[in-house]
């Protein structure tokens, strides 16, 4: 007799068994949500124990916390080179909004028992996922500043998340992905002016 035929799995085990795990947690919560996500649900659905989930991660929170990194890295988002810091940034933001706005929708609306269970919002969610930075963009501001495009003191860390931060408000706000003409506008109107200006001030 088959283990096929039997219903049982094929054993996984390492990396295997653990991507697999991930997989199904965030099908769940993707599917059911936080406050219906449960250990037994991901369990049933990976075809293994409560145990072999336990022995990874001590509780829910942590499971969907490792769920959500996990599903961040199959695509991430990766610093262009242009040429220019305008092209560079409408480029990044451009990638984004095929990578990212799927994912950042999920966090809105499948993860508010999260935010009410933790005290968490969905900026400490992001911080939480990025190490407080966004890697693509900190990347994209340094190689202006190599090739002399802009200065450090022209730049806050709050101006350097400012392209970021007001796509990420605008994919929140209306839940879909943005125009081309919206991500020009955030950098040639808001995000390069405000530069030009620091500039012209010192």
């Amino acid at each position: 007799m088959s283990l096929s035929s039997t219903g049982v799995s094929q054993r996984r085990r390492g990396r295997a068994l653990e991507e697999a795990l991930l997989e199904a947690a965030w099908a769940e919560l993707t599917e059911h949500g936080y406050d219906d996500f449960t250990i037994d649900s991901v369990a049933a659905r990976a075809g293994t124990s409560r145990a072999v989930l336990y022995r990874r991660w001590p509780g829910k929170q942590e499971l969907v916390f490792a769920a959500l990194l996990y599903e961040v890295g199959k695509d991430p988002v990766i610093a262009p080179d242009t040429g220019s810091l305008r092209g560079d940034v409408i480029a990044l933001l451009q990638q984004a909004n095929k990578v990212r706005v799927g994912l950042a929708t999920q966090l809105f609306t499948q993860l508010g028992g999260f935010y009410r269970q933790t005290g968490a919002s969905l900026a400490d969610l992001s911080a939480f996922v990025h190490g407080g930075r966004n890697p693509a963009l900190d990347a994209v501001i340094q190689r202006a500043i190599d090739r002399g495009e802009i200065q450090p003191d022209q730049l806050t860390d709050r101006i350097a998340r400012l392209p970021a931060d007001l796509f990420r408000y605008e994919i929140l706000m209306t839940l879909r992905p943005l125009s081309d003409e919206a991500i020009e506008e955030i950098v040639d109107t808001i995000f390069l002016p405000l530069l030009r200006r620091r500039d012209a001030g010192r």
